[in-house]
Formats: C-alpha cells, structure tokens, sequence
C-alpha cells in the first residue's frame, strides 16, 4: 500500500513538474493585482499577541490568566505600531508581467 502510495505521488508530482516547462508562442504585457499578503497592522498584531501571551505566562504567578492579559497587550501594543507602519509606507505600487497567452 505505500509503495503504490508512493508511486501515485511521484507520477502526479511529475506530471505537475512538467506542466510547467510548457511554453507558448505569444507574449502580452499585462498588468497582474499581485496577492499582497499580511498588512504590517495583521502581522504585527499577531506577533505581538504570542510574545505578550509567553512572556505574560512567564512572569504570572496565574499562568493562564497572564497568557491571555499579555497576549491582549501585546497584541493591542503590535496592531499600533502595524498601523503606524501602514501609513507611513503606503504599499501603491503596480506590478507589471509578461503574460504567456
């Protein structure tokens, strides 16, 4: 059973490989929306969360209870300095690709 397992990942991750060396003839330029990901609000906020919340079990005598006021703090105090980030550099940039039709 895992060796038919593994025979059926590798056809289908092949096939996928291959799939991509395939070209086509005519090129357009195109304007692509590129998927941003996080905002520097989102991302700050959750890593401020997770070090507020480990270091408020630290140093809580009530672990439980100084995981959750750490991870509030440090999750309110990491979505401020994200916003700051966001406004300070604007992300307006448009991305230009070559799109293969």
């Amino acid at each position: 059973m895992k060796r038919l397992l593994l025979i059926t990942t590798m056809a289908f991750g092949l096939t996928m490989v291959s799939g991509a060396f395939v070209e086509s003839q005519a090129q357009e330029r195109v304007v692509v929306k590129h998927k941003k990901g996080w905002s520097h609000r989102k991302k700050d906020a959750v890593i401020g969360a997770g070090a507020g919340a480990v270091a408020g079990a630290l140093i809580s005598k009530h672990h439980a209870a100084g995981a959750v006021v750490g991870g509030v703090v440090g999750g309110a105090g990491g979505y401020v300095l994200g916003r700051h980030k966001d406004r300070k550099y604007p992300n307006n940039r448009r991305i230009y690709k070559t799109k293969r039709i």
